[in-house]
């Protein structure tokens, strides 16, 4: 039996592993320093690259973004211009419309007036016409009215017609007289009767006097002479609405002098006898 010191089997065992060196660790270590020193760095600078470009993308999405409101206002004002202008088209193309069809209604007016037109002138050529032949008609009719009372008394034709005038030839007034003589009935009677076959006209009987005496009493006997023609007519069947008095007195006499010849011719009684119808034509016209 072999005799075993305890102090000997209680010592560890020795260390088997080898020992590294001190000076290599060393130099691992620095390796990674560096290699973390390295990638920290590229780490870094490649964040910073990707803020760069995060910011330029900030900055090319907010450009864009304003790019695009500004295209979406553009847009919107140009709709709103196309709507206005749509809507001008419209109102213009109403307008338009409105005015083709006033137009065509002018045209149907100035067609429809130019033939009222040319039917009013042939109306009017017509009536001219039988204006003219109306005229001759009377005139001829007046010159037979002439001829006719020229057999009964003195009668001359006038622009507005025809006078006959009752003077010493036909009818004689005495001095400061108005009554008509009994002698003198007949003329007035005749020229009274030729009045009633005529119709279209009026009747004026004119009172005169000589130059003896005062020009108001010689005004109120002309008047009177006139007036006592004017019942001998109405007596014999004339209208008294178409016949009117009037004297003058002692004016306008028709032989100048004061004998008693021309005083006697220049009391004297003229009626005047005017065609109404054609005067009224004339002043329609």
């Amino acid at each position: 039996m072999f005799n075993l010191d305890p102090d000997i089997t209680r010592q560890p065992p020795p260390n088997l592993e080898p020992k590294r060196p001190e000076g290599k660790s060393r130099v691992w270590g620095w390796l990674l320093l560096v290699l973390m020193a390295v990638l920290v760095f590229f780490f870094l600078r490649a964040l910073r690259q990707v803020r760069i470009e995060v910011a330029q993308l900030s900055r090319q999405t907010e450009e864009m973004n304003r790019r695009l409101s500004e295209v979406e206002q553009r847009s919107q004002t140009e709709a709103q211009q196309a709507a206005q202008a749509a809507q001008s088209a419209q109102a213009a193309a109403h307008q338009r419309d409105q005015a083709d069809a006033a137009r065509t209604e002018s045209q149907n007016q100035a067609q429809k007036a130019q033939q009222q037109a040319a039917v009013a002138k042939q109306e009017a050529s017509q009536a001219e016409q039988t204006a003219e032949q109306y005229r001759q008609q009377r005139e001829q009719e007046l010159t037979h009215l002439k001829d006719v009372l020229g057999h009964i008394a003195d009668t001359r034709r006038t622009v507005n017609g025809l006078v006959v005038t009752l003077g010493s030839n036909s009818i004689r007034f005495d001095f400061d007289k108005s009554d008509i003589k009994p002698q003198y009935r007949e003329i007035l009677s005749r020229i009274a009767g030729v009045l009633m076959s005529v119709e279209g006209y009026s009747i004026s009987v004119y009172g005169y006097t000589d130059d003896v005496g005062t020009a108001d009493y010689n005004l109120k006997l002309s008047e009177k002479r006139a007036q006592a023609v004017h019942d001998f007519l109405v007596e014999s069947g004339l209208d008294p609405k178409i016949i009117t008095t009037k004297g003058y007195g002692k004016s306008d006499p028709r032989v100048p002098g004061d004998s008693a010849a021309a005083r006697a011719t220049n009391r004297r009684v003229e009626i005047g006898i005017v065609d109404t119808t054609i005067r009224l034509a004339g002043t329609s016209n």
